[in-house]
């Protein structure tokens, strides 16, 4: 069976062969199916196309259910928006959650959680080698929206609760996160002390979620996570008993390839 599987965020389209393609969550519909249309290529000779995308989204009929990200496109079915032929399946997947799939089986985890850290914060968990979903087919417990500090975690654990916090400590609001990052390697003690505090908000949180559900691994991803080592500290101490790693490159395209093979 001839395939082809994207893993389509806020700003790109990534496919499984490498390449990626820049599209925006915020673009008009023409942009976006543009966008898609381009990740996707020519379809001939095509049997399955495997998708990764973001909820609110209608997994099973394939229909965009978002109103914040790709708004332009809400209520739209997938399918037509790419304008792609009937003959070739298409299987849908929660992209947290495909990547969560992946690693259980590339690193061959039981009882395992996964937290992706980027534009915003994801949260997914498997008992047993099986993904848990809700009935919507998204994760089946979020972490993005625990009250926090009079908001919300994702509002201190992710890309925008970097910038956010480095530019209270110093006055500078125009640093990304990876740029925040990169001061934080350098030795800048305020670049140090705003990852260090996200790591012992994420830690306080997620104790309270191993106790419950009863991970012994905590995957991480997300691009945010590719700077772990400068959070990593609070989490291990929240997390004495949790094996604490980097989700392996490429899970999300392991859980998407999967979906075809059950079939």
């Amino acid at each position: 069976m001839k395939t082809i599987l994207l893993d389509i965020g806020g700003t790109f389209i990534k496919r499984s062969d490498g390449r990626q393609f820049p599209i925006s969550s915020d673009g008009s519909r023409d942009a976006i199916a543009g966008a898609i249309r381009k990740a996707i290529g020519p379809t001939d000779g095509l049997d399955g196309i495997g998708i990764a995308i973001p909820g609110p989204f209608d997994y099973q009929r394939g229909i965009f259910r978002m109103e914040h990200k790709f708004a332009a496109v809400n209520g739209e079915a997938f399918r037509e928006l790419a304008g792609i032929p009937d003959r070739i399946v298409l299987r849908f997947h929660h992209d947290v959650n495909a990547v969560l799939l992946g690693a259980l089986r590339m690193l061959k985890l039981d009882n395992a959680a996964l937290v992706t850290l980027g534009t915003g914060l994801g949260f997914a968990y498997a008992v047993n080698r099986q993904v848990q979903y809700n009935d919507k087919g998204s994760p089946a417990r979020s972490l993005w929206n625990i009250p926090c500090q009079g908001g919300i975690l994702e509002d201190f654990a992710s890309a925008r609760g970097i910038r956010i916090a480095y530019a209270r400590m110093t006055g500078d609001g125009f640093q990304s996160a990876h740029s925040v990052a990169r001061k934080a390697y350098a030795g800048e003690a305020a670049a140090q002390a705003v990852y260090q505090r996200m790591g012992e908000l994420l830690g306080e949180h997620l104790c309270s979620l191993q106790e419950e559900l009863g991970f012994t691994t905590l995957l991480m991803g997300g691009q945010v996570s590719k700077s772990l080592d400068l959070f990593l500290g609070g989490i291990r101490e929240a997390l004495p008993g949790v094996t604490i790693r980097q989700a392996p490159d490429g899970a999300v395209f392991e859980g998407l390839s999967s979906l075809f093979e059950k079939q």
